[in-house]
């Protein structure tokens, strides 16, 4: 089996919860693996975050350079390409920085590719066995790669119950040494910060969720009627500020606000990998959804198969009588 490592993507210094999640996606493809971690960046931040690494990770490789202060996909993919072995298995995010960074890393280590992989069945001779979503999650496709030169995956976070138990004790080894030439075409230039509207709801406990299901704009006063009786504040997918229902700084997703409430109701989501990309931090899912084949079912906690326009409500009442 060829050597594993994960690529541990992380902001102000805190590795992201993805970290927990690709390691045991690594053990998934080998039991025995000793996955390798590798770490980019600069300063006291990368050091802050390999050593927290290093508690789920027996190895953990650290790359420090000016350079590599933003994660800029095309200098770090330059960098691994010179790093790491041909026939390396790389697990990555499938975020939006992974999404950019992935392709281009198995076209120069000529190796596999597969994306949004949300299970792995094991491996057969030189084929590893996954498990895709198409469709919005509606068909799981079952995906034979052949890893005999190498792979790079992208695993869709939240699909892995993260590893919590901190009890590797690994190793931290300073290869900033073996940077080589990091120039390139892209060059990084500033972070604008989203606009924070009425609430800021990456910072909300409690999350009631409206999607499609809430059908018209004049419905969401049901779930905020919900929300009030919960102590929660509503949120939304996509599709609603996309109609201008909510502003968008209620929006959760790869393309919104990325949340980390203790509790998420999805009212009438589907849960498209876009929106769950957006849910860190394990919160406790209840999916309320009329379409018992929507894939927010297979994350849900608690699955309610209900049309939230009659249940909301009920919900509402219910709680009001406690």
């Amino acid at each position: 089996m060829a050597d594993i490592y994960a690529y541990i993507t992380h902001h102000n210094g805190v590795a992201d919860d993805s970290a927990l999640e690709l390691i045991v996606a690594a053990q998934k493809i080998d039991a025995g693996a000793a996955v390798t971690a590798i770490v980019t960046g600069s300063g006291a931040e990368l050091d802050q975050v390999a050593d927290a690494v290093a508690a789920t990770y027996p190895k953990v490789l650290k790359f420090g350079s000016d350079a590599l202060a933003y994660p800029n996909a095309e200098v770090v993919r330059k960098l691994l390409v010179g790093v790491l072995p041909a026939d390396a298995i790389v697990l990555v995010p499938h975020d939006t920085f992974g999404m950019d960074l992935a392709p281009g890393l198995s076209i120069k280590l000529d190796s596999t590719f597969v994306a949004d992989v949300v299970d792995i069945e094991g491996v057969e001779g030189d084929a590893l066995k996954v498990i895709r979503q198409e469709y919005s999650g509606m068909v799981s496709t079952h995906v034979r790669c052949d890893i005999s030169s190498g792979a790079v995956v992208n695993i869709r976070p939240g699909s892995f119950a993260p590893d919590e138990s901190k009890s590797a004790g690994g190793t931290v080894e300073d290869k900033s040494g073996d940077i080589g030439d990091l120039s390139c075409g892209r060059k990084f230039l500033e972070v604008v910060e989203a606009e924070v509207g009425d609430v800021d709801i990456t910072k909300e406990d409690v999350l009631v969720s409206v999607g499609r299901g809430i059908e018209d704009e004049e419905n969401i006063e049901i779930a905020q009627e919900l929300a009030d009786a919960m102590g929660a504040v509503v949120s939304c997918s996509r599709p609603i500020v996309d109609a201008k229902w909510l502003e968008k700084s209620r929006q959760v997703g790869t393309s919104g606000q990325t949340v980390k409430p203790k509790v998420y109701m999805a009212c009438g989501i589907s849960g498209s990998f876009q929106h769950m990309g957006g849910i860190k931090g394990s919160p406790f899912i209840v999916a309320i959804n009329k379409n018992v084949k929507a894939p927010i079912f297979q994350v849900a906690d608690i699955g309610i198969e209900a049309d939230i326009l009659e249940f909301l409500p009920e919900l509402t009442e219910a709680i009001g009588d406690l």
